[in-house]
C-alpha cells in the first residue's frame, strides 16, 4: 500500500504516506503480537489450502500414508522458531553435559564399548541371517531394559504378540520355552516382581508403516504409558509411506524414519535386518552382507551382527562383530554363547570362557535345576 502511495503523482500524498511511515516507526506498535499471528494463521490456512488439493490427487491412488505427510508438513509452517545453534552467543551450551540416558544391552562387553548402551534418540540395528538369533536378540535387549525398570514398546511383524511374550518370559524367568505352561506359577511370579513395562503389539507382515507405529505410540503417551525403548522386529519388514521404484531406496526411506522416530521420542530404537545369501554360513558378518540397502549403515549409530554356522547352532554358540560404533570402537569379533531354549545369550572376550560355560552346565542340565526350584517354589507356595 505504501509503495503504491509513493507512485502516486500528487505530491501531497506523497508526502502523507511518508510521514505515517515515519510516525509508525517512531514508536512501538501495541498490536504487533496480533498482527504477527493473523498472518501467521493466514499462511497456514493458504499453506494448508494448497495440501489439501494436492491430498485429492493422491487420494485417487491410495497414497494415504503420502497424503499424511503432506497434510503434516503443511501444518509445520511456523511451529519450529528454533533458529539455530549460534556459534558465538550459544558459546556455554558447547560445554554443557548433555545426558544420553543410556539403556544398557545386558551384555557388559557391549555397553563398555558403547558408553552404557544405545542413548536416546539413537538407532541400533542387530544383522543376522535367517534362524541366527535376530528376534531373540531383541527379546534379550527388552527383556534387560524391562529388568532395569525402562518401558519397552516391542513391535513384531513376524511373529505373534503370544510367541513374543512367551521368550520374554523365558528370558527373565531362566525357565525354558517348552517348560513354560507347565511352570508358569513361577514364571508369573517372576514376571511380576520386574520393575519396568512391556507393551507388545503386533502388526501383519508388510502391512505397517513408520506413520502407523507413530499412531500406536500416541495413544500408548494419551494413556501415560511411559516409553523409554522401541523394539521392532524387524524393519525390513515395514511397509514404506511412499511407492519407490527400488527396493534399496524402500528400505533407505524406512531405516532414515525409524531414526526419526528415536529423535522423536527421544529414546533408542532397536531393529534388526536380514542378510544375503553370503551370509548364511559365514564366520563372521560384516557389513557387505547386509540385504538389499546398504544404506541402512549410514544412518544406524550402531550396527553389530550375530553369526552361527550349522555347528555353532549344535553347540549353542557364535560371534558377534561390531561393525559400526559412533560412541566408540567397532570392528571387533566377540564369540558369544547363546542358548535359544532359554533365550539366554552370553557375550565373552576370550573363546575359553565360552567353552568354560559350556563345560560348566548342559541345557538339560540347567533345565533340571530349574526344574528343582520350580518344585521348590510349588512347596513353598502351598505352606504358605
Amino acid at each position: 500500500m505504501l509503495r503504491t502511495e509513493l507512485d502516486n503523482e500528487n505530491e501531497a500524498v506523497q508526502k502523507q504516506a511518508r510521514d505515517y511511515f515515519a510516525r509508525t516507526l517512531a514508536r512501538p506498535a501495541s498490536d504487533t503480537k496480533y498482527i504477527k499471528e493473523t498472518s501467521l494463521d493466514f499462511c497456514k490456512k493458504q499453506n494448508l489450502k494448497r495440501a489439501i488439493l494436492k491430498s485429492v490427487e493422491l487420494l485417487q491412488s491410495s497414497s494415504y500414508d503420502e497424503i499424511k505427510d503432506v497434510i503434516d508438513e503443511a501444518l509445520k509452517l511456523g511451529v519450529d522458531n528454533n533458529h539455530g545453534h549460534d556459534f558465538k552467543k550459544d558459546f556455554e551450551l558447547r560445554y554443557t553435559l548433555q545426558a544420553r540416558n543410556p539403556v544398557s544391552t545386558g551384555w557388559k562387553i557391549i555397553d563398555g564399548i558403547t558408553k552404557n548402551g544405545l542413548g536416546k534418540g539413537e538407532l541400533g540395528v542387530i544383522i543376522a541371517p535367517t534362524g541366527a538369533g535376530k528376534s531373540m536378540a531383541l527379546a534379550h535387549l527388552g527383556a534387560i531394559a524391562v529388568k532395569n525398570g525402562k518401558s519397552v514398546v516391542h513391535y513384531t511383524l513376524e511373529l505373534s504378540e503370544a510367541i513374543t511374550g512367551q521368550r520374554y518370559d523365558s528370558c527373565i524367568s531362566g525357565v525354558r520355552l517348552t517348560d513354560l505352561l507347565s511352570m508358569k506359577d513361577m514364571v508369573y511370579e517372576k514376571i511380576t516382581d520386574v520393575e519396568g513395562s512391556l507393551i507388545i503389539k503386533e502388526y501383519p507382515t508388510r502391512s505397517a508403516t513408520i506413520n502407523i507405529l507413530r499412531a500406536h505410540l500416541e495413544k500408548l503417551k494419551k494413556r501415560n504409558q511411559e516409553i523409554d525403548v522401541i523394539l521392532v522386529d524387524y524393519a525390513d519388514l515395514l511397509k514404506p509411506t511412499s511407492n519407490y521404484k527400488e527396493k534399496r531406496t524402500e528400505l533407505e526411506s524406512i531405516y532414515e524414519s525409524l531414526r526419526a522416530l528415536a529423535q522423536e521420542y527421544n529414546c533408542p530404537v532397536w531393529t534388526a535386518s536380514q542378510t544375503n545369501r553370503s551370509g548364511l554360513n559365514a564366520e563372521v558378518v560384516t557389513m557387505e552382507s547386509i540385504s538389499e540397502a546398504f544404506s541402512k549403515c549410514f544412518v544406524a549409530d550402531f550396527i553389530l551382527s550375530i553369526s552361527r554356522t550349522i555347528k555353532d547352532k549344535n553347540a549353542n554358540t557364535g560371534r558377534m562383530f561390531v561393525a559400526k560404533n559412533r560412541n566408540g570402537v567397532d570392528g571387533l569379533v566377540y564369540p558369544i554363547f547363546m542358548e535359544p531354549a532359554t533365550v539366554k545369550i552370553k557375550v565373552f572376550e576370550q573363546e575359553e570362557d565360552a567353552a568354560e560355560l559350556l563345560r560348566e552346565k548342559t541345557p538339560k542340565e540347567q533345565a533340571d535345576a530349574i526344574k528343582e526350584k520350580y518344585k521348590n517354589f510349588r512347596r513353598q507356595a502351598r505352606g504358605a
